[in-house]
């Protein structure tokens, strides 16, 4: 099912985003859009780089599919003019809705796709999982990418979990303080 959301004050191409779940004939080309903003030389172009405090991958297939077809899980893909320029995960945890593997086309950031984005999964989580939060992990070392956040009404809820050194699935740090930190957004009842 594909689906428009309307924003207002964004670029305008940000409004023009379509969104369909993914499917596993998708997943090639969701790994490719999530290493492509935050690793390597190609993730430079946007703001989301992690080039800096990673090297290595940020996900594999294995675990791009999990969050495609698990149980409890979807992708949400965002398409433009039917070329994929973002994509995040949304797996249901009880009492809220984990939110993670958010992406957005190198070229393609700063111009509000994020934004909407963000709003599409609140909404698919609110309405569609029926949960009153929203829940992720961010690298704490990411003050721009938390405050992103923060405006965006997710709370710095102060607690941490580390990063799972040696565990080479999730990178090679260039750093021996990297932490995530978890965000939270509540919805208003209605």
């Amino acid at each position: 099912m594909r689906q428009t959301v309307p924003v207002t004050d964004l670029d305008a191409r940000a409004t023009e985003l379509k969104f369909r779940t993914a499917t596993l004939a998708d997943v090639p080309l969701l790994v490719a859009l999530v290493e492509s903003a935050y690793r390597g030389e190609s993730s430079r172009a946007g703001w989301t780089t992690e080039a800096d405090l990673l090297d290595g991958q940020r996900t594999d297939v294995a675990d791009v599919e999990a969050a495609v077809s698990g149980v409890g899980s979807r992708m949400i893909v965002g398409e433009r003019g039917g070329e994929v320029v973002a994509c995040c995960q949304l797996q249901h945890r009880g009492v809220h809705a984990y939110f993670g593997m958010f992406a957005v086309r190198p070229g393609a950031q700063g111009g509000g796709v994020g934004k909407v984005v963000l709003a599409e999964a609140e909404r698919v989580a609110r309405e569609e999982l029926g949960v009153p939060a929203v829940q992720m992990m961010v690298l704490r070392q990411r003050a721009d990418l938390i405050a992103w956040y923060v405006r965006r009404g997710y709370v710095r809820t102060g607690v941490t979990q580390p990063f799972p050194y040696g565990d080479e699935r999730f990178g090679r740090p260039r750093t021996e303080v990297l932490e995530f930190e978890v965000l939270v957004k509540k919805f208003a009842e209605s």
